[in-house]
C-alpha cells in the first residue's frame, strides 16, 4: 500500500513540476529541482542514505526528470504562444 501511496506522491510532484514550468516566468519551473537538492543533502547529511553513491545516483535520476519535466513544459507554454500567434496574424489578414 506504501509503494501506492510513493508512486501518487512522486506523480504529483511531477504534474506539479509540469505545471510551474508552464508558467510565463522560467524560474517557477525551479522551485522543485531546488528543493529536491536540498531535500536529498538534507538526508544525505543526517545518514539516510548508505553511500555517497546512493546519493549521487538518487540526486541525479530525479534531477533528470524533473528537468524534463520543465522542458516539456517549457515547450508546451512555447508552442501555445506560437498558436496564439498564428490566430492573431490570421485575424490581421482578414
Amino acid at each position: 500500500m506504501t509503494d501506492i501511496y510513493n508512486l501518487l506522491v512522486i506523480v504529483g510532484i511531477l504534474a506539479a513540476q509540469y505545471l510551474l514550468s508552464t508558467r510565463n516566468h522560467v524560474l517557477w519551473g525551479a522551485i522543485i529541482p531546488l528543493a529536491y537538492i536540498a531535500f536529498s543533502t538534507w538526508m544525505f547529511v543526517t545518514d539516510r542514505y548508505e553511500s555517497v553513491l546512493s546519493y549521487t545516483l538518487y540526486l541525479l535520476l530525479g534531477l533528470i526528470f524533473l528537468i524534463s519535466e520543465w522542458s516539456v513544459g517549457r515547450k508546451s507554454l512555447q508552442q501555445k504562444r506560437n498558436k496564439e500567434l498564428m490566430k492573431m496574424r490570421t485575424q490581421d489578414i482578414k
